[in-house]
């Protein structure tokens, strides 16, 4: 049986910093899926992606969830499926009972390392399936959140590879771009450190931090400390237009990450031939293969992080090498077509499942 119809329950929609949901829904909608999309609280960015409008998400979406459980009992969906295991997959998990349809849940990162349900094992059990992002994920939930392995599906998110393409050319001096939000896990500090060092060193380059949140302020003021003033710029958050504006032209993609699960701005990144200097932790290693597609360092290792972007900086033609082969892989691996191929095989399984069950009885 075809998957026609689906729910969505999310904690916000649309959110700037979660362009893997627009993507997902945007792609699954071009291919004729109807959607329905639940957000469990009302969106507060001022900012918007333009796939949200071009594909007509808004229309699709509902705050309320009392309003959204009857239009459920009109639109019928043959599944539901939540982004994050926190409280979108206990809503997704009630409304399907509700239902009798399956539900599926995706776990990313911060609702398995630092914020899991303690019901979390349970979820999984109930769940029709899992999907996570990263290989590393998968390994955590069955080792530290008593999942069955048998029921997680690792899938990583995916990018537009026909819209983020290299730009005609980076831009000079070489700029070190980092995407992220400006939250204490993404652990800007040391990036602020390892531009002053690479300044202190002489070497040539503007530094780019694209993005916004509550560190914000003492991102700053630590900006304004190292005298980073003339040499890396705090563009503020961003819409997708402008993100990939900065990726075509980067020479070099940066993260300095405590945690990951699969950082869809580095595959943003591969997508536009930018190799990467990321740390090896989550899923990184998986979308980032060292010395191939960029550098890997340990996290929090300043002078291995200096190191590596120095040398992407000063070897335009390592640096060139590494940017083409992650935009192959990204292509083979990372694309937004690819993941929804494997989304829509899971969940068109799962409902041919639960009809043949009926059928038996």
């Amino acid at each position: 049986m075809t998957l026609r119809r689906i729910a969505y329950v999310v904690n916000v929609f649309p959110k700037l910093s979660e362009t893997f949901i627009a993507g997902e829904l945007a792609e699954l909608r071009r291919r004729g899926v109807e959607l329905r999309i639940l957000s469990l609280r009302p969106p507060s960015d001022t900012l918007r992606h333009e796939v949200v409008t071009r594909a007509g998400l808004l229309e699709l979406t509902l705050d309320g969830r009392d309003a959204f459980r009857s239009l459920l009992r009109k639109f019928r969906p043959q599944l539901i499926h939540a982004h994050f295991a926190t409280e979108p997959t206990a809503a997704a998990g009630e409304m399907a009972a509700e239902l009798d349809v399956p539900f599926t849940f995706t776990a990313h990162g911060y609702d398995i390392y630092r914020q899991p349900p303690t019901d979390f094992s349970d979820r999984v059990a109930r769940a029709g399936a899992v999907i996570t992002v990263s290989r590393a994920n998968a390994r955590h939930m069955v080792r530290n959140l008593g999942a069955s392995s048998s029921r997680i599906h690792v899938i990583p998110c995916g990018v537009d590879v026909e819209r983020f393409q290299p730009g005609e050319s980076p831009a000079q001096p070489p700029h070190v771009v980092c995407v992220a939000r400006l939250v204490p896990v993404k652990n800007l500090g040391l990036l602020l450190e390892a531009f002053a060092d690479l300044l202190a060193r002489g070497v040539l380059f503007r530094g780019i931090l694209v993005g916004d949140g509550k560190s914000r302020a003492e991102l700053q003021a630590m900006h304004v400390r190292l005298g980073l003033e003339g040499t890396v710029q705090m563009v503020g958050a961003a819409d997708q237009t402008e993100v990939l504006a900065w990726w075509q032209r980067a020479s070099v993609a940066v993260l300095t990450s405590e945690r990951e699960g699969m950082p869809v701005s580095l595959m943003e990144a591969a997508a536009c031939g930018v190799p990467a200097v990321a740390p090896a932790v989550g899923g990184i290693p998986e979308l980032v293969v060292d010395g191939v597609t960029g550098l890997l360092a340990p996290a929090g290792d300043r002078p291995a992080l200096v190191a590596a972007l120095q040398r992407l900086l000063q070897d335009r033609e390592l640096a060139l090498r590494l940017g083409n082969a992650a935009r192959n892989r990204a292509h083979k691996l990372f694309s937004i077509s690819h993941q929804v191929d494997r989304l829509l095989s899971l969940w068109s399984g799962l409902i041919r499942e639960g009809v043949q069950l009926c059928r038996s009885r």
